[in-house]
């Protein structure tokens, strides 16, 4: 395997194997803490692992926890994240972390063992700036089985393969992210104006400064959808709406699959508003509807039949809330320029 640049004061065992800072955003996190840290320091990782958690303003016992942990464990540094916001707390944990490779994990991520080795791998095989694999949706109730199963479909989210998997290459983006901390230098770390969004427009940037992003799916990470209907649709409402910024922000970065939710809602809402006077009207209404249920019976397959009761209201609530949040974005919302 090809060595990796070294410093010739690390423990022989570690030799050939870069030591790498991993950034946490924190916030209320008091239950999950201690674990979510203790699963990065298990990697099976040769190399040294830093980690640097950025604490914001939480209700609850976050920060002392926090403290608890890095006075335990020399590897683990706490810095303050007054905002709370996300975008904030990776720029001030990648401020303060020491090395020169630099992975974005958050609290509720379940890493698998061999994350980081791979990831160190993949940089230095294909020369990528980040790289990152699969959110892989995993649900406990039936409603969250419906949401991980629609977050892994096609119909659900597109064809993003940080979704749906497919084969290693080049990415418009990946989920999470291992990165250079030379690309975050080059592009000036996550833009603090995004409270979402963030990693696409970064990664972004990276692109169209000349590096490469790459996706490998032997980086598969365990996600746990939202609760409910009211969190998944604020959840996807935001995400359409500040997709939405990134678009004004920067030209040419909307292409047919980020449009097909605001287009369907359109159509469904003058379908509606038509019917009264023009009963075919309901044709766009109800076709949707009834493609929705052909969808989920298509792949619904394998769930427990609550989940599969749950998929067209899961499918309809990801549609119509980003395609909502996209045509009501704000033009106040807009980054002001660099």
């Amino acid at each position: 395997m090809k060595q990796f640049p070294d410093s010739p004061h690390a423990p022989a065992e570690t030799r050939g194997w870069p030591p790498i800072s991993v950034v946490m955003p924190v916030l209320n996190e008091e239950r999950h803490l201690r674990e979510a840290v203790d699963q990065v320091l298990a990697q099976h990782y040769p190399g040294e692992i830093e980690v640097v958690l950025a604490i914001g303003p939480s209700r609850d016992r976050t920060q002392e926890v926090a403290d608890a942990i890095a006075a335990a464990d020399r590897r683990v540094v706490v810095v303050p994240n007054p905002t709370g916001r996300t975008p904030n707390a990776l720029n001030a944990a990648i401020a303060a972390s020491r090395n020169g490779i630099i992975a974005r994990v958050d609290g509720h991520a379940m890493l698998p063992p061999d994350y980081l080795r791979v990831a160190v791998e993949t940089l230095y095989e294909t020369g990528a700036d980040n790289v990152g694999g699969v959110m892989a949706a995993e649900g406990v109730s039936p409603f969250q089985q419906a949401v991980a199963r629609a977050m892994t479909s096609k119909i659900g989210v597109g064809a993003a393969a940080f979704h749906v998997g497919g084969t290693a290459g080049p990415a418009d983006t990946v989920y999470l992210g291992v990165f250079r901390r030379s690309a975050l230098d080059r592009v000036g770390g996550y833009d603090e104006h995004f409270q979402r969004a963030q990693d696409w427009e970064m990664n972004h940037r990276i692109r169209q400064t000349g590096g490469l992003v790459w996706f490998q799916p032997r980086m598969r990470v365990s996600y746990r959808p939202r609760p409910n209907v009211k969190a998944l649709a604020k959840q996807y409402f935001h995400y359409g709406r500040w997709r939405r910024v990134v678009a004004r922000t920067h030209e040419g970065t909307i292409n047919l699959r980020y449009l097909a939710p605001p287009v369907a809602v359109l159509a469904i809402l003058l379908g509606l508003v038509v019917a009264p006077f023009f009963p075919l009207g309901l044709i766009v209404p109800g076709g949707y509807a009834a493609a929705i249920v052909a969808g989920s019976m298509l792949t619904g397959s394998g769930l427990p039949w609550k989940a599969r009761l749950w998929l067209p209201v899961v499918y309809a609530t990801m549609h119509m809330s980003w395609g909502w949040g996209f045509l009501t974005s704000p033009r106040g919302l807009a980054r002001p320029p660099r």
